[in-house]
């Protein structure tokens, strides 16, 4: 074996691994988007939007790394009541007609502990974008035991002010606030 091919050998056997950052399709048949709000102080209603698709970018060893793209189609929203239902999608509400997708896109995120993550992002909904930033709990990354393909699954949960992003019909008695929370299972692209 010559020196050079020696020392080549010993440079690579010493250098760095360098791991990519895995990405990852959601799984719309396992993925909810829900939000909860009070009416009138009585009742906390809670409601989900049913169409989300997008990807996720994790680097487990740099979650800084990390990156995540969702787009939700506003038309599948889902109270369990039809009226309120086509309320909410309504021009004093959603106006779907005019803003029929809401999407989020992170800027940013860091490991704020064991299996946990803050994602900073940029909200749009209703033609508006505010930056936001989500709690994220990991909920596993493994082989999926059905489909045999590495996966992950996440919860994240914020809360925003509906008026900001000009949705603020009937603030203060239907309330302000909304929390989101998300549940996520999404498959490693191929």
């Amino acid at each position: 074996m010559s020196l050079r091919h020696l020392l080549a050998v010993a440079l690579l056997a010493n250098a760095a691994p360098v791991l990519a950052a895995d990405t990852y399709v959601i799984d719309p048949t396992h993925t909810q988007v829900e939000f909860t709000y009070s009416h009138l102080g009585f009742s906390n209603i809670t409601g989900r939007f049913d169409s989300v698709e997008g990807s996720i970018v994790y680097d487990a060893e740099d979650p800084t790394r990390s990156s995540v793209e969702a787009k939700i189609a506003i038309d599948s929203i889902s109270t369990g009541v039809g009226k309120l239902d086509e309320h909410l999608l309504a021009a004093d509400f959603f106006d779907v007609a005019n803003h029929p997708v809401a999407t989020f896109t992170s800027t940013g995120v860091k490991a704020v502990g064991e299996g946990r993550l803050e994602v900073a992002g940029e909200l749009s909904i209703h033609g508006v974008t505010r930056p936001v930033l989500m709690d994220v709990n990991i909920n596993k990354i493994a082989l999926h035991p059905m489909t045999k393909k590495q996966a992950a699954g996440f919860d994240a949960s914020i809360r925003i002010l509906r008026s900001e992003f000009g949705i603020g019909a009937y603030v203060p008695m239907v309330s302000d606030e909304v929390l989101i929370e998300i549940t996520v299972e999404a498959q490693k692209a191929e």
